[in-house]
């Protein structure tokens, strides 16, 4: 019976949490310049499932959320503040250990690396504490490559498919 909730809880569980994620990313698109949470808990995400597993931890998965740790409100700084944004991931490994990462990120490359203070622990033993996360000299890619001159352009195909009921009396 609880196995049967647990799973049924999952999809629940995931659109919630992709549901956060979308309404965070749409209050911080507005940042012009400014070190966006939901960009360091993206980036945090991504980099930290590198990291552990370069250090043979198996990462099922990995959830991170990112706030202003200035502001109790999570309000977003003003341009003249110091940005710090705070990161709390909490996952499991293959073998359904614990994992933990936390610490303030100071500097974020949208999917390439993170700088500030970040720790990892799993089942309570920390595997790293770094003072940054991926290569911040790599920038990020591409998120539109627009097709090459005289190269193949995208087709449309439609498929529509039609149910024939038998007529009475064949």
């Amino acid at each position: 019976m609880g196995a049967w909730r647990r799973i049924r809880r999952g999809p629940r569980a995931v659109a919630v949490a992709g549901l956060v994620v979308v309404a965070t990313g749409a209050a911080v698109a507005c940042q012009p310049g400014g070190l966006g949470s939901a960009t360091v808990a993206y980036t945090t995400d991504q980099t930290a499932t590198a990291a552990l597993e370069r250090r043979h931890v198996n990462v099922a998965w990995l959830t991170c959320t990112g706030s202003y740790g200035g502001d109790a409100r999570g309000k977003a700084p003003s341009p003249t503040e110091t940005t710090v944004v705070k990161v709390d991931c909490q996952g499991e490994t293959d073998d359904r250990r614990k994992i933990v990462v936390t610490g303030r990120v100071t500097k974020a490359v949208d999917g390439a690396c993170v700088r500030g203070d970040l720790t990892a622990k799993v089942d309570g033993r920390q595997v790293f504490h770094v003072d940054g996360l991926g290569d911040c000299d790599a920038g990020p890619g591409p998120t539109y490559r627009p097709p090459a001159p005289g190269g193949p352009n995208p087709t449309v195909t439609v498929t529509v498919t039609r149910t024939i009921w038998p007529v009475q009396g064949k």
